[in-house]
């Protein structure tokens, strides 16, 4: 990771502690399909069916709901879970099995100059926003961040940028629109070269996972860039829209497809979302998630932090281990 530039603040334990906080309360009012649903006394197979519902209906998908109860009732025949306290630890370290792994903060590799992350999503994931804190997030850790507004598409999509880039006072490189992304891709990437920019991140135009001739256009922006930099881009960030649920999972695998995604940021997590998607796009695709969104503030994003989350779709304050 670049070394912070001189007089820049860190990030403190307090301001970390507190937004940990709030991911954990977020979750848990979001995902109350969950969070405090065990009653007291013995497990049945009633409970246990109920418990494959709730997952179910909690976004984490019919197999996955199956597989994790029948884990649950493998320990429960070996008489290691007896009442159902033990049963929510046993489902707590079930799911921490699986999203640990992939809780992974974004390493800006130093060797890169300047370290190009390509932000991609559907319209209305909260794309254009996410990467806005992004940037203000790099900046306060003492990055020197450049700018680039590749989405050509949308008239308001520039302006957006443009207000993010002035709030952390940052370059931009933007042209008309219905310019050519990649042309913008390789201006930028060129321009940040030449100012000796520690991150570039690209902004790119929101497109259904769907709509094969945008996803090829993305392809085109990858190509582009690597005409200057073979290793670019050395993250491609998916924003992904936590309420969506399943369809969330479908987007991910399609943009895994088309462009290499390496990282996802996770949104809409402040009481619409049920949670469970990232349970399932965590077993099924293993792609690391690098932050989450749980407001409109730059101060509710974060790095994503695996207990928290558990945490709160078990309807959990703290974190105790199993």
């Amino acid at each position: 990771m670049f070394p912070p530039r001189a007089n820049s603040p860190a990030p403190t334990t307090a301001s970390r502690s507190g937004f940990l906080g709030r991911l954990r309360h977020s979750i848990s009012r979001g995902a109350n399909w969950l969070g405090e649903w065990l009653p007291g006394g013995k497990i049945d197979e009633a409970l246990l069916e109920s418990l494959e519902e709730r997952l179910i209906q909690g976004d984490l998908g019919v197999e996955l709901a199956a597989e994790m109860v029948a884990g649950l009732r493998k320990r429960i025949d070996r008489k290691e879970v007896a009442d159902t306290t033990a049963l929510e630890a046993a489902l707590r370290a079930a799911l921490l099995e699986i999203i640990q792994p992939v809780a992974v903060p974004l390493h800006c590799d130093g060797a890169h100059r300047p370290f190009v992350v390509m932000v991609v999503g559907i319209n209305g994931s909260g794309k254009t926003t996410t990467l806005g804190k992004l940037a203000a997030r790099l900046t306060g850790e003492g990055r020197r961040v450049m700018l680039a507004a590749c989405d050509t598409f949308r008239a308001a999509a520039v302006e957006q940028l443009a207000t993010w880039a002035g709030r952390s006072d940052l370059p931009l490189v933007s042209q008309g629109t219905g310019a050519d992304p990649a042309a913008v891709a390789h201006d930028a990437l060129a321009s940040a070269r030449a100012r000796d920019m520690d991150v570039l991140l690209v902004d790119t135009a929101g497109r259904l996972h769907t709509q094969s001739h945008l996803m090829d256009e993305l392809g085109k922006v990858v190509r582009v860039m690597r005409k200057l930099d073979p290793t670019a881009p050395h993250e491609v960030l998916l924003v992904l829209d936590a309420s969506q649920g399943q369809n969330a999972l479908r987007q991910a695998e399609q943009f895994r497809g088309a462009v290499g995604v390496t990282g996802l940021a996770l949104t809409k997590l402040d009481g619409t979302a049920k949670g469970g998607i990232v349970v399932a796009i965590a077993k099924r695709l293993g792609i690391p998630i690098r932050y989450v969104g749980i407001g409109e503030q730059p101060e509710d994003f974060g790095v994503f932090d695996a207990e928290a989350f558990v945490d709160g779709l078990l309807g959990q304050r703290g974190s105790t281990p199993p």
